[in-house]
């Protein structure tokens, strides 16, 4: 065995290009689309709410992954995928649960 990052792994990369590309991006644009409304003084409810869905779901997601990378040493407070996967799991309960979030976003949808 060699000592090398394990990112040297081609799927891990993969998995990782992945997650940076796909759900942290869209994450980071639905945020800037909700701050460019705020700043412009438009109403921010729906898109506020959608963007912390959003991210919410996303980080929960890519630490997810993290966790099932690193297997059973996942789960170990050593590593710090376990820690990453507890921080981005308290996004979607505290602060504005998921299901609270999705009930503002069909509120504001019904408005029309």
């Amino acid at each position: 065995m060699t000592d090398q990052t394990i990112l040297a792994l081609g799927s891990i990369t993969v998995a990782g290009m992945t997650m940076a590309i796909g759900a942290i991006g869209a994450a980071f644009g639905e945020s800037r689309i909700a701050a460019a409304a705020m700043d412009a003084g438009e109403p921010v409810t729906l898109l506020s709410s959608e963007a912390k869905l959003y991210a919410s779901e996303a980080a929960v997601h890519c630490a997810e992954r993290g966790v099932q990378i690193h297997g059973g040493y996942g789960f170990i407070k050593d590593y710090r995928a376990e820690k990453f996967y507890r921080d981005a799991k308290i996004c979607t309960i505290g602060e504005g649960t998921s299901e609270i979030q999705r009930m503002v976003i069909a509120r504001q949808l019904l408005k029309g």
